[in-house]
């Protein structure tokens, strides 16, 4: 799954995630163009994910550890492309994700960028819960980093694809890895400094597994909670407590 010229590595942290790896990466088969290689970095599943991702022709890291934070700079680390893309291994893109990355990021103005993710099932879409991630990405900034909203900061979560200038990811220092939640819109507060954080009109399938377990009401109530929390300065490590793995 290597292209040509596009120069945009796709980036995919697992851990146990076969039942949903398989179609993201039939999804990425068919993007055109293609993208420069794709990776997926395992934390250490038992349940086969990385004979799956290596059956389907991608380069797979082990042994880095397991945490989001840690996977993606371990990808980040290894990925030969010019721009960097993180991608959870339940959502699903468009076939032009390529094409759009690299008009977006042609303006230099634009440090990083994501993807507006609707949250769907097998017989369902959360639109009540797509719309409010959609209007957290602006509020949050604006509520509680107000001064770097202006700048140009918008808060970025994992489910909306999000991409950047591999330059600028490693002068912002990455991923930091002792954080195991909300470690993308950390990755926004440090990357506003090379230039502005963009929602892009575009949009991207994430699964709504997580939703499906906790039921609407307790999902927008956590994601709030946990927004809120973040905001006010707690530690991540205790928002870590609300979000525990569903798999």
């Amino acid at each position: 799954m290597v292209g040509d010229v596009s120069g945009v590595s796709i980036i995919i942290p697992v851990l146990n995630e076969a039942r949903c790896l398989e179609r993201t990466l039939r999804v990425l088969q068919w993007l055109e163009p293609p993208a420069y290689e794709v990776l997926v970095v395992d934390g250490g599943s038992s349940d086969g994910t990385p004979a799956l991702a290596r059956q389907a022709g991608v380069e797979v890291i082990t042994g880095c550890g397991r945490g989001r934070s840690i996977q993606m700079n371990a990808g980040a680390e290894a990925a030969s492309g010019e721009i960097l893309c993180f991608l959870h291994a339940d959502t699903w893109v468009p076939d032009d994700l390529v094409a759009v990355i690299e008009a977006t990021l042609k303006d230099r103005r634009v440090a990083c960028a994501g993807f507006i993710s609707l949250m769907v099932g097998a017989e369902s879409t959360r639109w009540g819960i797509s719309l409010h991630n959609y209007l957290k990405t602006y509020y949050a900034p604006l509520l509680f980093r107000p001064l770097l909203f202006w700048r140009g900061l918008r808060l970025l979560f994992g489910d909306q694809v999000i991409f950047c200038r591999r330059a600028d990811f490693w002068a912002a220092g990455g991923f930091d890895p002792q954080i195991a939640i909300l470690e993308e819109a950390d990755l926004c507060l440090k990357l506003v400094r090379f230039g502005r954080i963009r929602q892009i009109n575009r949009i991207v399938q994430s699964s709504d597994r997580r939703v499906a377990r906790w039921g609407s009401i307790k999902a927008t109530a956590i994601y709030m909670a946990i927004g809120f929390l973040w905001g006010i300065g707690v530690s991540p490590a205790y928002l870590q407590t609300f979000y525990r793995d569903i798999r």
